[in-house]
């Protein structure tokens, strides 16, 4: 199969409508061709006049690990256009720097969560290119995590920089489809346009949304590998809690635990609530000390989420009830555990982190509420799943 930025590079017809524009290019490390060159190189070579590079959160070259860390402008060392950062002193693109192209080519490789802030900054492109009459095109990616659809929508009044707008937390949709989804509930007029893939079928065997034939290059620092890519919508929850998520180990967001947990007493309490909500995965007790962030240098108990080979069913999978299940159970052992942590998360003043993450707190509500059955949740979840999928099928672009 062919990604959006091979099809381009390969088509000098889909490359005419660039032929005397300016060009920008919105990039991380992930942004490569199937050969791994680099797009910005891949792009420069084919003869396109580059004139300005736009880096995400993390930054264009991935060098920042931690959340709310920002990135500077600086210089491309290589060709000398300006580096333009969309998590730094500003997260909207500024008047300034959309005159610096007619045409963006937006290229990033997505995790298929709402809370992966590269959506949301494809919104904030979107808004100035219809307000500075500017043309994007997305040169379309795989969604690793394929169709599937699960979690509560984001409620009003809860956007965010990690909530783009009322999807649920896995939205099964692509950068490109998602563009054509702002579009139509923004009301925006802006010029758009699609570099769609070839031969991508989302929820098809093997790979069920990644094909096995490429390359994963992290698209962030603690974005390892496929089966981060398929725990995530649950394990990004973990950045709300006083648990470590796993960043300061090699296997960051596909494990949770702390010092004080008793892994094997939370798999069992899961086991006890909900069994049918740790179908497609196997759940692994594990020991493990971060090297940074939370309970760095101590020794941790936790558990390992194992979406992949033998134990993958990718129908069967769902990470963000998973993670919910596993706070219950440690309510179950520990009503008083010091669960939820309390900071301005993505400078969300004046609201839980694990609100913020959730576009809502009903999913806090229910873990803290002793009474509240997996049946409860499923009750207020699924009505918006059936809803979305109804929704943004409307904007699908592949099928298969």
């Amino acid at each position: 199969m062919n990604f959006g930025i091979d099809r381009l590079l390969a088509d000098p017809v889909l490359r005419k409508p660039l032929e005397g524009k300016r060009v920008a290019l919105l990039a991380h490390p992930a942004s490569v061709t199937a050969d791994l060159t680099h797009s910005l190189d891949a792009l420069v070579a084919c003869g396109l006049n580059i004139s300005a590079v736009f880096g995400p959160q993390h930054g264009v070259r991935g060098d920042l690990q931690d959340n709310m860390m920002e990135s500077p402008d600086f210089t491309d060392p290589t060709y000398g256009m300006p580096v333009f950062s969309l998590y730094g002193e500003v997260r909207r693109p500024s008047a300034e720097s959309m005159q610096t192209f007619d045409v963006m080519l937006v290229d990033l490789q997505d995790l298929g969560t709402r809370i992966y802030t590269f959506i949301t900054t494809l919104r904030y492109v979107l808004e100035a290119a219809a307000e500075h009459g500017k043309t994007v095109w997305v040169l379309d990616r795989p969604n690793p995590a394929g169709r599937p659809i699960e979690g509560l929508t984001l409620r009003a009044g809860w956007e965010s920089f990690v909530g783009a707008g009322a999807m649920p937390m896995r939205h099964g949709l692509t950068m490109g489809e998602l563009g054509g989804w702002f579009i139509k509930t923004l009301g925006l007029d802006v010029d758009y346009r699609v570099i769609a893939m070839d031969g991508w079928a989302p929820d098809a065997a093997p790979g069920f949304g990644w094909p096995v034939d490429r390359v994963w290059i992290n698209p962030s620092p603690n974005a390892p590998n496929l089966n981060m890519a398929r725990a995530y919508p649950g394990t990004v929850m973990l950045e709300g809690t006083t648990l470590s998520e796993g960043r300061g180990t090699t296997r960051p967001l596909e494990l949770f635990g702390a010092p004080d947990l008793d892994a094997k007493a939370v798999i069992a309490g899961m086991h006890r609530l909900a069994p049918e909500w740790l179908a497609g995965c196997a759940l692994r007790d594990i020991w493990f000390q971060p090297t940074f962030h939370k309970h760095v240098g101590e020794l941790c108990n936790g558990v390992h989420i194992h979406a992949e080979r033998r134990f993958y069913d990718h129908a069967a999978f769902r990470p963000w009830r998973l993670q919910a299940l596993a706070f219950k159970a440690i309510r179950a052992i520990a009503p008083d555990y010091p669960l939820w942590r309390d900071f301005p998360y993505e400078y969300a003043f004046g609201k839980l982190p694990i609100d913020v993450i959730n576009g809502g707190p009903a999913l806090r509500e229910w873990v803290d509420e002793s009474g509240a059955l997996p049946g409860d949740l499923d009750a207020l979840t699924a009505p918006d799943e059936a809803a979305w999928a109804l929704e943004s099928a409307a904007f699908h672009l592949y099928s298969g």
